[in-house]
């Protein structure tokens, strides 16, 4: 009973994100239609079911980028999980297929709501709060992807400009709330460094490196976190 009750918990926390997920679904079928097709960008966001990744992905395909670099984008933006998913797994009960099986639920704000604050998380609390994300996901996905191919010129909705700015927008909310006063010169310094390592490797390096590059910045950051 107590799974079933925050499974229900996890499906009410979860569903204020319906709507700015289904958008950035939106966003995505729209502007990878156009580059990948029909099929594709429907299997990815059904299979990869990771904006963050398959927004890399279709960054590379749309500058030019081949097959492997874009493959390598989406790995390492998806390189988060692995911690994450260690950090779970304590709390994942039954055999190894039902524990790699539920593991999938694992997203960032689920993840972030399903923690109890002492290392341990709420496996139901993660799997309801995912559930909607994944059908506003895959339905915005498909939504995009057909009215893709109803306009004439999708890009002039503007709606490649949802995903940088959804994430844009967290990066504000978790630097204001998770974030030390004597912290911000060194988030200050991290943020500055991975924008100049953007721009200056988009002037001349192949597509996708700028993407991958850029974390550097985040090492050099964490490096001086760990050294206090």
């Amino acid at each position: 009973m107590q799974g079933e009750s925050s499974v229900r918990a996890g499906l009410r926390r979860g569903a204020p994100l319906v709507l700015p997920t289904l958008a950035l679904g939106v966003s995505f079928g729209v502007t990878a239609r156009p580059v990948i097709g029909v099929a594709a960008p429907i299997t990815m966001s059904v299979l990869v079911f990771s904006g963050g990744a398959q927004f890399a992905a279709l960054s590379v395909l749309s500058a030019g980028g081949g097959l492997v670099s874009a493959t390598v984008a989406a790995v390492l933006m998806n390189a988060r999980w692995l911690p994450m998913s260690f950090a779970l797994a304590p709390s994942l009960t039954g055999r190894p297929g039902k524990r790699a099986l539920e593991a999938q639920a694992i997203v960032d704000a689920s993840f972030a709501m399903a923690g109890r604050g002492d290392g341990t998380f709420d496996r139901g609390l993660l799997i309801g709060a995912t559930l909607p994300q994944a059908s506003a996901w895959i339905t915005g996905t498909i939504a995009g992807v057909f009215a893709s191919g109803l306009l004439h010129n999708p890009d002039a909705l503007g709606l490649d400009a949802v995903f940088p700015a959804f994430y844009l927008a967290l990066l504000a909310e978790e630097i204001r709330a998770r974030t030390e006063p004597h912290e911000l010169r060194t988030v200050g310094t991290v943020i500055a460094l991975a924008t100049a390592i953007t721009l200056g490797l988009m002037l001349f390096s192949a597509p996708g490196l700028p993407t991958i590059a850029a974390s550097s910045a985040a090492l050099a950051g964490l490096r001086t976190w760990g050294s206090r």
